[in-house]
């Protein structure tokens, strides 16, 4: 006999709950965890190629594990120390940047900054904070023994996690497919499909864009000879999965600094835009379309709201599931939805009696 929907409903709200509980008390501790699922998530349709190829999980995940410890040590190498110098170098400028700022709305607004106006002296009090704080932050994170200590676990626990996820993969997923409630499993496979759907049209789409994005502008913009484009490309390529974020925030830094770097050299400046109106044209005609799709399903409006709610009430291990979340609810949603509209309470009695 089945059990009431009343009380299913109980259920199901307390493993809500408890999954809630968890990310609240457990999110520096579970981490490392969910960065581990999350790539062995990515890279399974990897592993399945490879399968369908002919060679066993085992060889495939090694396969995998050879090429992703590759790329670690060339950035290692190659990418990683320049971005964190870059990095601490654009905060200790930042000063100097506010100072030229200065001089400039002097020369052409002479009676907005005299020494005793409100915009001089937020420009004066704005650039100090961020020199102050900025490298302040960055010299702690890359210093502090907790920190380095939290950085080595991530770097030997999430690798370790993914590779484990990546070769049981398939069969976690037959062993959670072997629990569900026998009434309900045909329509939970058909909602997992979506949101499995949904979450690869996403994830692994938008990814892949943020990646494409922020080698091309990072590349561009020091081939044009811009300071700090490495930073300027690594910010608007990761934040890019933000609608409209990435490249508002990307955009303003580049041409802010080129306008400084490069004042009265148009030509330079006009290089930099073009970057960014070059990368905003391949995003949207050429990229998204065709990595990501239209039919998503995520709202970018619904989107950014997931994560400014997760990322407040759960910090960076929020800011990691809300897009799942997201992707879930929005299909639990239409699930709602459509049989909402074929109910009576939706229909009416009328049309009942019509019909």
């Amino acid at each position: 006999m089945a059990l009431p929907v009343s009380t299913q409903a109980r259920y199901w709200g307390i493993a809500a709950a408890v999954f809630l509980v968890l990310m609240w008390f457990l999110g520096d501790v579970i981490l490392p965890f969910v960065l581990g699922g999350a790539i062995a998530y990515l890279l399974d349709p990897i592993a399945d190629r490879f399968e369908r190829m002919g060679c066993s999980r085992a060889v495939s995940v090694m396969l995998i594990t050879l090429v992703a410890v590759m790329i670690f040590v060339i950035l290692a190498l190659l990418v990683i120390p320049t971005l964190v110098n870059q990095t601490i170098t654009l905060f200790e400028t930042v000063p100097r940047v506010f100072s030229e700022l200065q001089m400039f709305l002097t020369n052409q607004f002479p009676s907005l900054v005299d020494d005793d106006s409100t915009l001089r002296q937020s420009l004066t009090a704005l650039g100090q904070t961020i020199q102050e704080r900025g490298a302040q932050i960055v010299e702690s994170i890359l210093t502090s023994a907790a920190s380095l200590i939290n950085v080595v676990v991530l770097l030997v626990i999430v690798p370790v996690v993914a590779v484990y996820l990546l070769y049981d993969w398939d069969r976690m997923v037959a062993e959670i497919d072997a629990l569900l409630p026998r009434d309900h499993a045909p329509v939970i496979r058909r909602l997992a499909r979506e949101i499995d759907r949904t979450m690869a049209s996403f994830i692994r789409g938008m990814g892949t864009v943020c990646l494409v994005l922020g080698t091309y502008y990072a590349v561009a913009l020091m081939a044009v000879g811009l300071q700090f484009g490495l930073v300027v490309g690594a910010i608007a390529g990761l934040i890019t999965f933000i609608p409209y974020v990435g490249a508002l925030v990307g955009g303003v830094l580049a041409i802010g600094l080129a306008l400084f770097q490069f004042w009265g050299d148009w030509v330079s400046i006009g290089l930099v835009v073009g970057i960014f109106v070059l990368g905003q044209v391949i995003e949207g005609n050429i990229l998204t379309p065709k990595l990501v799709g239209n039919s998503v399903g995520l709202h970018p409006v619904w989107l950014i709201f997931a994560l400014s709610v997760f990322g407040a009430l759960f910090g960076f291990v929020g800011m990691l599931v809300a897009v799942p979340v997201a992707a879930a609810l929005g299909v639990l949603a239409r699930f709602g939805l459509q049989h909402y509209k074929d109910s009576s309470l939706y229909r009416g009695q009328a049309e009942d009696d019509f019909r």
